[in-house]
This record gives structure tokens, sequence and C-alpha cells, in this order.
């Protein structure tokens, strides 16, 4: 294989090169097995090819360095030339800065000529025009007007001019030396301001915005150019109000103007000042003042929801116009127009507000009582009325007849809801309509009308009449609807404290009052939950007694001593599965009626009463040993019903008294061992004696000798 610069290019892998050498070598490969292998002719290759080898080598060198010698002279010359470049280039700049001295020469020259040409040529220019002015003015002297400019409608520009300079010069001569010659420059000076105005008034009505603007330009040295921008504006609004809604009409036509503004008159930001002050002051106002008159008396609802929706349109049409420019301080300038609009109707605003609420929130509740055919009664009046009701709270005792409402709670969601949208209504009113450092004060008042009405008039006028109407524990087959009127306040409750959250606080979050709101939330939380609690406690007191009269006409002695103990079921007597079934139903009622922790709170107090009495109507019977299984049965079950409190101190209460029944049967020789047991070791000893006392068998056994 001849040594050639191809086979040492990239990527060159010097085990490979060898591998392919020794395999183009015959005898030097794995071709013809291993008696064909030739080592010696091997090797003979391999010196022949390294000697191929260093002669390529050779020759490379001298390549290289033929290539090296040839690149320094190439860059020998390159570099000279270079130096060649740079000096020719510093004679060039050096020429340059010659040539821009000799300019600055020049120009200095040509603008001291033009400063002195300048200087003859301008009082030139204006004793021209002073001669041309006086020339004119002999005119006006000689009373005819002889010259083209005045005769020629096409000149009207040029005649404006000079008619505007005459003026200003007539008004510094002596009136009695000149009074008729300044009497006709100035009806001349009238005569061409008018037609000027005519002239704009056409070429708006063609369209034509390039002679507005010659014309506007014109005039504007005029006494007549306002005049000019009052017929602009006069005229924008000819067919722009022709949909009944203004305030989107007056957004369409400022939009509109506000386009071709300022390819007519050079000061377009006071112009379109000038019109949007022209919509407020007279069609807004005329609009605003049209449709809240004729309310303002008659209608305070309607006046109301008008005054909102035009001051909010006028707010909403305002922002839209914040866009444009009008000049240094828009946001002041807008917010003058609008309140000279409104100033009349929001100084009295929330008396307006408040009177409203109040009527309106009295014809809801009046509406929903008559509804239930009820009359209002005064609760808690003072005096008699009051401390007996004082007394009834804190000892329920039965104070005269209770009231029989037969299941009416006297709450309704239907009504809150409307008392609450109304409270909402008013609450975005007033965050509209209101002086931002009025508004707390504004809000609070709204707060406290919903209070009045809502909290003090409906829930806890019903809570009093809820509290009247429970019976007393004595009373038979008593209606508890207490339970009901606590679930519809607590539902009721949760309304208007969202709408509290949601709509009052954002309006008072930054000011004092948010700490009087509070408090006064507080108050009200504080004198309902007083009301709940006495309501609560005395239905449960209620439901204790119910369940005394059904233990009471139910259970007989004889139950738990039966004559034949050879004949007789083992199970729970009919008080049991009466007064069982009761509490269950009641159970019930309270979880539906009630969340959260009051749920396992009013359950606990339940479950600790309803063990007392069970408690306490053990005690009054004596038990023979069939007579302690019927009691077993009965607690057994007592706890079943106990279970569905899901109350661990009342389950345990009853697992005790469960083991208590125990000693009713147990053998008298095993009392003291399970007195010892695990659910009755931590009882007081005249717990269990006294429950020992109630066997039949106390006496015949000697069973006192246990405790002594």
């Amino acid at each position: 294989m001849a040594a050639t610069a191809e086979l040492f290019e990239e990527p060159f892998v010097a085990d490979e090169y060898i591998e392919r050498l020794a395999w183009r070598t015959p005898g030097g490969g794995s071709r013809g097995g291993v008696e064909s292998f030739d080592p010696k002719r091997l090797l003979e290759q391999f010196v022949n090819h390294i000697d191929e080898l260093k002669l390529m080598d050779e020759r490379i060198q001298r390549k290289v360095e033929k290539l090296e010698q040839q690149c320094q002279k190439e860059a020998k010359e390159f570099a000279k030339k270079v130096q060649e470049l740079q000096k020719s280039n510093q004679v060039a700049f050096q020429h340059f800065q010659e040539l821009d001295e000799h300019i600055s020469y020049v120009a200095t020259k040509v603008c001291h000529l033009g400063d002195q040409l300048e200087g003859v040529n301008t009082p030139r220019q204006r004793a021209v025009e002073a001669q041309k002015l006086m020339t004119y003015f002999n005119e006006f002297l000689d009373g005819e007007l002889r010259s083209d400019v005045f005769n020629n409608p096409e000149k009207i520009k040029e005649a404006a001019d000079i008619i505007q300079k005459l003026h200003l010069i007539a008004q510094e001569l002596p009136f009695d030396r000149f009074a008729e010659v300044k009497s006709k420059i100035a009806s001349k000076y009238h005569d061409l301001e008018h037609q000027l105005i005519q002239e704009f008034t056409s070429a708006q009505r063609r369209g034509e915005i390039s002679r507005m603007r010659e014309v506007a330009a014109v005039l504007l040295h005029f006494k007549g150019y306002s005049h000019c921008v009052d017929v602009y504006i006069n005229q924008c609004q000819e067919g722009a109000y022709l949909k009944y809604d203004i305030f989107e009409n007056s957004a369409v036509l400022c939009q509109r103007v506000n386009r071709e503004v300022g390819d007519i008159f050079s000061n377009p930001e006071i112009v379109l000042a000038k019109l949007i002050q022209n919509i407020f002051e007279v069609k807004i106002q005329s609009c605003v003042k049209e449709q809240l008159d004729e309310c303002r008396k008659s209608d305070a609802e309607q006046y109301l929801k008008s005054l909102y929706d035009l001051y909010t349109r006028t707010t909403g049409l305002s922002s839209k116009l914040m866009e444009f420019n009008l000049g240094t301080d828009k946001q002041t300038f807008l917010s003058k127009l609008i309140k000279s609009i409104f100033i009349s109707y929001l100084e009295n605003y929330i008396d307006v507000e408040t009177a409203y609420l109040r009527s309106r929130s009295s014809v809801i509740l009046q509406r929903y009582y008559d509804s239930k055919n009820h009359q209002k009664r005064p609760i808690g009046g003072g005096g008699i009325q009051d401390l007996k009701e004082r007394i009834r709270q804190r000892t329920n005792l039965p104070l005269g007849p209770s009231i029989d409402t037969h299941g009416e709670t006297f709450l309704s969601q239907e009504v809150v809801v409307n008392l609450l949208q109304e409270t909402k209504h008013a609450f975005e009113r007033c965050h509209k309509l209101s002086d931002p450092s009025d508004l707390p004060k504004n809000a609070f008042r709204i707060f406290s009308i919903l209070v009045d009405y809502l909290c003090i008039e409906h829930i806890d006028y019903a809570l009093e009449i809820g509290l009247v109407a429970i019976p007393s524990p004595d009373s038979k087959n008593a209606n508890l609807y207490f339970f009901d009127v606590v679930h519809q306040a607590n539902t009721i409750f949760h309304l208007f404290d969202k709408q509290f959250n949601d709509h009052l606080m954002p309006l008072i979050s930054s000011s004092p009052k948010l700490t009087e709101c509070l408090q006064k939330k507080k108050e009200i939380i504080e004198q309902m939950e007083v009301k709940l609690d006495t309501g609560i406690d005395r239905t449960i007191n209620c439901m204790v007694g119910q369940m005394k009269q059904i233990l009471a006409a139910e259970q007989k002695k004889t139950d738990f001593k039966p004559e034949d103990e050879n004949n007789v079921l083992i199970q729970y007597t009919t008080a049991c599965v009466k007064v069982c079934l009761y509490v269950r139903k009641q159970v019930e009622k309270i979880r539906n009626s009630m969340d959260g922790k009051n749920v396992d709170t009013v359950l606990m107090e339940l479950g600790v009463r309803f063990h007392r009495l069970i408690y306490e109507h053990l005690q009054q019977f004596s038990y023979s040993s069939m007579g302690g299984m019927l009691a077993i049965c009965d607690v057994a079950e007592y706890r079943r019903c106990a279970k569905d409190f899901k109350i661990p101190l009342v389950l345990q209460l009853f697992d005790t008294l469960h083991s208590l029944c125990n000693l009713l049967v147990v053998a008298p020789d095993n009392l003291k061992q399970v007195c010892s047991g695990e659910q009755l070791a931590n009882l007081d000893k005249n717990i269990l004696h006294s429950f020992v006392q109630l066997r039949a068998d106390y006496r015949p056994a000697r069973l006192a000798r246990h405790f002594s």
C-alpha cells in the first residue's frame, strides 16, 4: 500500500491503519489460515512502508517551509502597503480640516451678509407695508373702497388681514378727528368677520376640512373667533342625538370631533373642552333635571334608581373623555362639570336614601306579618313584663301562660333576602353617590337601619316570640318549635354576616367607623346568643319534662318487681321504648337545626340531663332479681339511644349507669368484687351503696355489711 497524504486525513486511527496495511500484505493477515502467515514478509513490508513514510515526511516538510517563506514575504508587503495607506489618509485628513475651516469662514461671512441684508430689507418691507396700509386707510378716509382686495370675494383672506391691522391702528387714533373713518373701518371689520363665519359655516356643512382650517386661521386674530368656535360646536351636535341614549351619543360625538378638531383649529384642546362643557351643561343637565325632578317628591325608589343610573353613566362618560387632550388638568375640569350637574341632588342624597330604606323595610316586614295574620305585640316593654322575662330567663319558672304559635317561627328567608337586597342596593348607591369624606358615615347609617329592621325587628322579635312560646316543663304533649327558630335565625345571620363582609367592609375598612360597626355587630350577636342560649336551655328542660311525663305515665312499679318472676319476658319496658323514640326525634331535630360545635354542645347538655333523669328515675324503684335484669335491658336500650348523640361523655355516663345496674342482679358474694371493677372503682361508695339499697334482698341478705 503506497503512502499518501490522503491516508492521514482526520479522523486518523493508527491501529486501524496498521490493520489495513497488514491485511493488504500477502501472508501478513489471517487470510488462508495460520499456515499462510509469513512474518518475514510482513516485517519486510513494514520496513519498506516506514521508508516511504519518511520520504513523504521530508517532502511535506519542504513544502511547509516553502509556504512559510511565501507567507512571511506577503506579510511584509502587506505591512508596507498599510503604512503607505496610513500616510495618504493622514494627508487627506489634513486637507479635510483645511476645507472645513474654509467652509466655516465662508458661512460666517454669508450669515453676516444675510443679517446686513435683513437689517436693510426689514425696514424697507415695513415701510412698503405701512405705505399700503396708508393707501387703504385713505380709501376709508375718502369713503370709496377702490382696491380690488375689498371688492373681490376671492380675496377675502387678504382683505381680512388688512382690515384687522387697520382696526388696530384705528383704535389708536383720536376719536374727535377720525370718528367717521373709525366707524367705517369697524363696519368693514364686522362685515368681514361675519362673512368669514358664514364661510366657515358653509364649509363645515360641506365637510371641507381644509377650507375650515383656512378660515379658522384668519379668524384667530378677530374678536369673533370664539363665535366661530361656538358655530362649530353647535353644528357638530346637529343630528348627533338621534338615538335615545344621550351618553352613548355624546361619547361618539366627542370621538368624532377629537379626530378632526386638530386639523381645523390651532388650539384643538380648548375647542374640544368647550364642546364637552356645552354637552354637560346643556344636554346632560337638561336630561338629568327632566328625569329626576318629576319623581323627586312622588317616587323615592325611582328617584334613587334614576339618580344612581344617571350619575354612573355620567361618570362613565367622563372616564371615556379622559383619553382626550383637554388641557392641563382634565380630571379637575370633568369633576367640576359633574359636580355642577348633581350637586343639588347629592347634598341631601343620604337623607332620601335612609328615609326610603326605613319605609321600604317597614313595608316588607308589615306585609309578611299581615300574610301570617299576625299583629306584632310589644315585647320587653319594661315594668312587670320585663321583670317577668328576666325571672323566666334566670329560673325557667313558668310565669303566666305561653303563646301557642302553631309551629310558626315568624322568620322568613324571603323577607330577609328582600331586606338584604334593598340594603345591598343602598350600599351600592352610597358608594357611588357619597362624597369620599362622608362615605363611612353614610354607610354606617345604612348599616344601622339594616340592624334595626333585620336583626331587631325581625330576628330578635322572632326570638322573643319563640321564647314566650316555649311551654313549661310540666306541660303535656308540648310542641317544641324553638329549634326551628334557631335553625332559621342561624341561616339568616349567616346571610347578614356575608353582606357585612362583602358590601359594608369595603366602604368603612380604612375609617374609624369600622370599629363602631364591628362593636354594633358584636353587641347584636351577643344579644341574640343570650336569647338563643336561654331558649335552648328552656327547650331542653321542656324535653326532659316530656320524658319525665312519659316515664311517669308508662313506668309501673311492677315492671321491676314482677309478681310472677318465672313468667317474665326479658326485654326493655314500654316506658323505655317511648322515651328512646322521643329522644331520637329530638336528637335528629337538633342536628338539623344547628351546625358546627353548637350541635355537640347542645347534645352534650341534653345527654347529661337525659342521663340525670334516667338515673333519678331508676332510684325510685325496688328491684327483684328478674326486675334488675329488666332494668339492665332498659339501660342498655338507653345506652344505644345515647350512641346517637355521638358525644363521648354522654356514652361514658350511660356505660357507668349500665355498670351500676349490674349491682341489682349480681350475687351477694360477688358484690364487693363487682364494686371494685374498672367501671365502678372510681365512683363514690355512697353512689354504689344507694344502688345496692334498691335491691329487694338488701335487708334479708344483709348487703349493708359490704359498705360498712
